[in-house]
């Protein structure tokens, strides 16, 4: 073993190629964080911008020149061969009489090559190109290719066991995401919560009266134009029930239990006359708060914020509301407002009428809803929905008291479930750098010891 230059068995490749209208070419993409290297599209040439090109041969090493130090890099695969490659990725020929591929491959999979590619690397912080002189003037300890073999056997055989422990983690939060979801489902259809009439205390009002108390309110409400009157629901057939709830809660429609109104936003967006560019006391809502700013389903804070101005022409939100978004890519997302704000037009609220519907009860069956259906479609979210679509929306009602109690066991055991979760990618975390620190001290292992 000895220092030997990187560029003692890489050799730049360099085979030119003009590109010809009327010919279709392969094209190839390099994954970060040692992801590979794969083919990404083949494109016919009239509409390739690049007409100076190379070619790339199956087995070079290839490494992209502006993200190497965030591990794009590797051997280029069998479906590769005769792509085309732009001048920033770099191809290289690799001496097989002093690398054995797969060692090198494992070699450049390590922090100490990492390291390498960004000591390499010059320029702005987001724009850093990789000195060709200097990466390939580095040196580095390099095993005979008997030695490399050995070595790769006993990588092999590491990486083996720990391929298993992160396939058995992963497998581990796939049964915690399910177990959310039963969570949820259960506790939605009646099962999560013992019913009063197995209490020692006094019977809850069953729903049915409830509902009359809530039908009532929002009457009242409507003939005193503190909200609009819909056109009227239809009636509950027996073939839209999805499934049995306990005989003293009742089937209903959203639009019968809360007052629903999508979001409305001022024109143009960006304009300093609604939107502030500094924090104020009218909070501007928007998907991405939902995404990002809720703490356990709560929204406790947003990112925009409108002027006085602004907030006359935006639907307004109180605290402890309901709000979905009902279009774009993230159409399901909910959450409870634990601000009072104002909702773009991306958002509708269900305002609860006569506190007669505990929200965080509407928010965990909505979100047991949003999980069945991203499941059945494989991660697709919900159309765009309206209004129309939120006011027949069937919701089980169970008693007041019954959907406190739910909602606390709920508390409960998601807690649990987020406790679980995180242990899980703590092990995942650990997994990881442990088995980098067992690839690094394999290789240098092998130097000390010769």
């Amino acid at each position: 073993m000895k220092l030997t230059k990187i560029g003692e068995f890489l050799k730049r490749s360099k085979i030119p190629i003009d590109i010809e209208d009327d010919i279709e070419y392969n094209r190839v993409t390099i994954r970060i964080n040692h992801n590979g290297v794969s083919l990404r599209d083949s494109e016919i040439g009239k509409k390739i911008g690049t007409k100076k090109q190379f070619i790339l041969k199956a087995g070079q090493f290839i490494v992209s020149k502006i993200d190497a130090r965030y591990g794009a890099f590797g051997i280029a695969p069998d479906e590769v061969e005769g792509a085309i490659i732009t001048g920033n990725f770099w191809a290289y020929d690799v001496d097989k009489k002093k690398v054995n591929i797969e060692w090198f491959n494992q070699f450049t999979n390590s922090a100490d090559f990492y390291d390498i590619c960004e000591r390499a690397s010059s320029g702005i912080t987001h724009r850093k190109y990789l000195d060709e002189k200097f990466f390939l003037n580095y040196e580095i300890l390099l095993p005979n290719v008997d030695e490399q073999l050995i070595q790769i056997e006993k990588i092999k055989s590491q990486k083996s066991s720990f391929n298993e422990l992160s396939t058995e983690l992963t497998h581990q939060l796939t049964l915690v995401k399910k177990l959310r979801q039963q969570i949820l489902q259960d506790a939605v259809q009646g099962k999560l919560v013992e019913q009063s009439r197995k209490l020692s205390g006094p019977k809850d009002e069953p729903a049915s009266e409830l509902l009359k108390k809530i039908k009532a309110e929002k009457e009242k409400l409507i003939s005193e134009k503190k909200i609009k009157k819909e056109k009227e629901l239809p009636p509950i057939k027996p073939e839209e029930i999805p499934f049995e709830i306990p005989e003293n809660w009742v089937w209903c429609r959203l639009g019968e239990i809360t007052d629903i109104q999508r979001g409305s936003s001022p024109r143009p967006k960006g304009d300093s006359r609604y939107f502030s560019k500094v924090k104020t006391d009218f909070n501007w809502i928007t998907i991405s708060d939902i995404s990002n700013y809720c703490q356990d389903s709560v929204l406790l804070e947003t990112r925009e914020h409108l002027t006085e101005e602004g907030s006359r022409h935006s639907r307004y939100v109180d605290i402890d509301e309901f709000i979905i978004a009902v279009s774009g890519s993230t159409t399901g997302k909910c959450c409870i407002t634990g601000i009072n704000g104002f909702i773009y037009d991306g958002l509708a609220v269900a305002k609860i009428i006569n506190n007669g519907l505990f929200s965080m009860f509407l928010l965990n069956y909505m979100m047991s809803l949003y999980s069945k259906i991203n499941d059945s479609k494989s991660g697709a979210s919900f159309p765009n929905i309206n209004t129309e679509y939120l006011n027949n929306l069937l919701i089980p009602l169970p008693p007041l008291s019954e959907q406190t109690r739910i909602v606390q066991k709920l508390d409960e055991l998601m807690q649990y479930c987020n406790e679980l979760e995180a242990s899980i990618k703590e092990s995942q975390s650990q997994n990881e750098k442990l088995l980098q620190q067992v690839l690094r001290e394999a290789l240098r292992k092998e130097v000390v010891e010769v």
